[in-house]
């Protein structure tokens, strides 16, 4: 009997290495054309059981910064992102005319559904952040991201095609992907205009990485940002600094003991925040984390300031980090792991856009940037950039801060607007809307990010029609299965 089980390991461990911080995006369609290929003629079975140990290959190398986060949610994660994997093999066709398009349609639902469920979706390893690096990227920007992971498949299908000598059908699955390339370039240029430029400083303080949360540590971390701040040489419109590098303890806190520097009080840091941009005469876009007022819950937001020290607008996270800033099963998760945080992050409830003085800015708070309705919220609310402050010095390895450029380079083809990445430890970048970076800070370094970007109006289709059209689609093709054109060409095969 064959044995497919090598193949599919094998095919799940080559899309592993396309996406970042790997990023070679060739072998991705290798591995998905191996896929393809290793499931057909199996019955629904043996396409599930090997489509799930695809998803093993494929989600364990890239997440395994979660084990180091959550020991116990980590699995968790593996074992659904496998499953979704296996459901969309299952439901492909064995054989037949459709097989193709029910195999792009199956994944693209299994991608939009693990984007938003569960605990508000996780949409990490994805097919569209190996799609980025590629030169069909431009997709993105016609039908979002579900557009762009259709041609990830697309693309590896017309490869499994062509392996096979059947050259029409790998004809068409390239054509496909030459005019949704460029639809996505024209999609950009026929509903968006540019405005006036403005000149930005992206701070990044530096400092080790892999630590976790401490109030002693809070004041250091801030002082490593005013010292990066106050190397700003030039003259700049907008300095914007990372998520939760604001971490003040309420005025009149005592010190702990064990602390080797005073506390960094909410009207220090406020007083300092308020000097900085009045020194460099330009608006502070700044991070703060802090326990609300109740007591219950903590505040992740962030706050524009103006030169003469009005705060023009604030922000407040929306979409938490499960594990991380919420916890699921708060009394399961607790029997086996004793590391969760005491208070959960309560979510804000406004449009993600903060008023500035250069303009109204769209914001994605760290782990909001990996999700695409984030910045639709934000672009369609008005913002003329897309900023990004975020906190991966939690994290260990890089995979996780080489997936988030990856994920903002995305959400600047989607949104054709220029996006500003800025952490604490690494990386910041500075991102035009053609997904380019164009500067990128080293992991743990300390510096300034300079640039030059345009504000932009208007929406792109990504922007305004979301991820309905793809999701229809998936739905239109996994129907197709049910009719004449999917029946069988060979008897379905078993494997052990």
């Amino acid at each position: 009997m064959d044995r497919a089980w090598p193949r599919s390991i094998a095919a799940g461990l080559l899309f592993a290495a396309a996406i970042p911080p790997w990023g070679w995006w060739p072998l991705g369609l290798i591995g998905v054309a191996l896929w393809y290929r290793t499931i057909e003629g199996m019955d629904r079975r043996a396409r599930f059981r090997q489509s799930l140990l695809t998803g093993l290959a494929w989600s364990i190398p890239t997440t395994l910064w979660m084990f180091d986060l959550t020991p116990a949610g980590w699995p968790i994660s593996v074992v659904i992102f496998s499953v979704f994997l296996a459901l969309a093999g299952a439901m492909t066709p064995p054989a037949g005319r459709i097989r193709p398009v029910a195999f792009v349609g199956a994944i693209v639902l299994m991608e939009l559904i693990r984007w938003n469920w569960p605990f508000g979706g996780t949409p990490i390893a994805t097919f569209a952040m190996a799609g980025v690096a590629t030169p069909f990227a431009m997709t993105a920007r016609l039908f979002g991201s579900p557009l762009l992971a259709s041609m990830v498949v697309v693309a590896a299908i017309a490869i499994a095609e062509a392996h096979r000598r059947a050259w029409r059908a790998a004809a068409v699955a390239l054509a496909t992907v030459i005019a949704a390339t460029i639809g996505g370039h024209l999609g950009g240029a026929l509903f968006i205009d540019q405005g006036e430029t403005i000149d930005v400083a992206v701070v990044q303080g530096g400092g080790p990485q892999n630590t976790r949360a401490d109030v002693c540590t809070t004041r250091a971390v801030f002082e490593r940002h005013m010292e990066a701040s106050e190397t700003i040489d030039r003259e700049v419109d907008l300095v914007l600094w990372p998520e939760d590098v604001v971490h003040p303890a309420p005025d009149g806190a005592a010190t702990p003991s064990r602390c080797d520097e005073p506390l960094l009080s909410e009207s220090e840091a406020g007083s300092r925040l308020t000097q900085l941009a009045a020194d460099v005469d330009a608006v502070v876009v700044s991070g703060w984390f802090e326990r609300a007022d109740d007591g219950t819950a903590n505040l992740n937001y962030s706050i524009a300031q103006s030169p003469d020290g009005t705060i023009t607008g604030r922000y407040d996270k929306v979409r938490l980090v499960p594990f991380g800033e919420f916890v699921p099963l708060r009394s399961l998760i607790e029997r086996f792991s004793g590391e969760l945080p005491a208070r959960d992050v309560r979510p804000g409830t406004e449009p993600a856009v903060i008023a500035t003085d250069v303009g109204p800015l769209g914001v994605a708070i760290s782990w909001e940037i990996f999700f695409d309705h984030r910045a639709r919220d934000a672009i369609g609310n008005g913002g003329e950039v897309l900023v990004n402050p975020t906190n991966g010095s939690s994290y260990w390895l890089t995979i996780v801060q080489g997936q988030q450029v990856a994920s903002s380079r995305l959400r600047a083809l989607e949104t054709d607007r220029w996006v500003l990445q800025a952490a604490p430890t690494g990386y910041s970048a500075i991102i035009s809307p053609d997904a380019e970076v164009l500067e990128r800070t080293g992991v743990s370094e300390q510096g300034v990010l300079y640039g030059t970007v345009a504000r932009r109006t208007g929406r792109t289709p990504a922007v305004a029609l979301g991820g309905w059209p793809m999701f229809l689609f998936a739905l239109a093709a996994l129907t197709a299965t049910w009719g004449p054109a999917a029946i069988d060409r060979v008897r379905p095969r078993s494997t052990v």
